[in-house]
């Protein structure tokens, strides 16, 4: 039961933002959803920890508020998958890991974070009654130790039916033909769109929060465990995913620090939530389109966005911020701000500037050794 609790932890991202992008783009729920339980059941067996799967979201962000083709979708996905390929097979993102500065790192963690409490708070926003009774629940249900995130769905589920919560829009199915399994043809607008609206947004995006992040976050919950979940190992599997099923209709998916934080949270050790997850998805796609409808409309948003909220807080509230050097904390400060106000890749920048002032003002001051203790 523990497993099957954890697998559910990471639903304040997975469902919203991938319901979000099916309605609006014009995307099949039974093919995103079937690639979602394909890469789920994949991961579980190739890292046997709970790493996560879970849409793009800069990607995601631009479907929501523009029009974009399923073709330039579909584009990107590829596009996003041989990058991140050359990164792993060439061996390059370790390197570009190993880099980057501790106080960096934290500082994006806790950017991150806060941008992720931020959509849980306007998920909540959305019925304030449910999301603050299910927040308490899930908090209660951690502290004693019971089944948080499946109880706290389950009372979800009952208030929703209760008191009624925004209809979930059309979902798209899969076309009729064998040929709609592909995605259409892009034309040159498509394109443009793929590579300077999505690709190129989203790659900075993946490579801070799905790989580095990921990795970092790994090793903090699960020690030794995680030696395996590197860079390299992460920019594989996501870029073999998106190029295997992106040309069929799937969203472009990767992992994500903060999906490692809420199926750990929430009681995941092994590799059995993310199959046990992915197996549930694949049940949603054999279902008829009427009970798939119902069971992905049962959760009122408010829910998911309270148990997003507890993960947030967890990825924002690292270690490593409270054990950074007095000397850290502005360049932390300052890539959080930076990762919140824009994104990963300008907090990236901005941080690593930050810790090169930082450096050099200490070793003017002949404290360089000292203040680089926990930076």
């Amino acid at each position: 039961m523990r497993e099957l609790n954890g697998a559910l932890g990471d639903l304040g991202t997975l469902l919203p933002l991938t319901i979000g992008a099916i309605a609006l783009v014009g995307l099949s729920a039974q093919q995103v959803l079937l690639g979602f339980a394909l890469f789920y059941i994949a991961t579980g067996l190739i890292y046997r920890l709970p790493v996560p799967v879970q849409p793009m979201k800069a990607i995601v962000a631009v479907a929501l508020t523009t029009a974009v083709t399923p073709a330039s979708i579909a584009l990107s996905g590829m596009m996003i998958g041989a990058a991140l390929l050359l990164l792993g097979g060439s061996g390059v993102i370790d390197r570009i890991a190993r880099l980057v500065p501790q106080s960096v790192l934290a500082g994006l963690q806790l950017g991150l974070g806060l941008a992720l409490g931020w959509i849980a708070l306007g998920l909540m926003a959305e019925q304030p009654v449910i999301g603050a009774l299910s927040l308490g629940l899930a908090v209660a249900g951690l502290r004693l130790g019971t089944h948080a995130a499946l109880a706290t769905l389950l009372f979800g589920v009952v208030m929703g039916g209760y008191f009624g919560h925004e209809a979930l829009p059309e979902l798209p199915e899969l076309p009729a033909s064998v040929g709609g399994w592909l995605a259409p043809i892009p034309t040159a607008a498509d394109f443009q769109v793929a590579v300077t609206e999505l690709a190129l947004p989203q790659l900075a995006l993946t490579l801070t929060n799905a790989v580095v992040l990921t990795a970092l976050v790994a090793g903090d919950s699960f020690g030794a465990r995680a030696a395996h979940v590197t860079p390299r190992r992460l920019c594989l599997t996501s870029g073999a995913a998106n190029l295997l099923t992106a040309p069929f209709g799937a969203l472009p998916m990767c992992h994500g620090a903060g999906g490692v934080i809420a199926h750990h949270r929430f009681g995941a050790r092994s590799g059995g939530a993310p199959v046990m997850l992915g197996a549930a998805l694949l049940g949603l796609v054999l279902l008829p389109e009427d009970l798939r409808r119902m069971a992905l409309s049962a959760i009122p948003a408010a829910t998911l966005g309270a148990l997003l909220l507890i993960a947030a807080a967890e990825l924002a509230t690292s270690r490593r911020l409270f054990d950074a050097m007095p000397s850290c904390r502005p360049v932390i400060a300052l890539t959080a701000v930076a990762t919140l106000a824009g994104n990963p890749l300008i907090g990236l920048m901005a941080g690593t500037a930050a810790e090169m002032v930082r450096k050099t003002v200490l070793r003017r001051m002949g404290l360089s050794g000292r203040g680089d203790a926990k930076s």
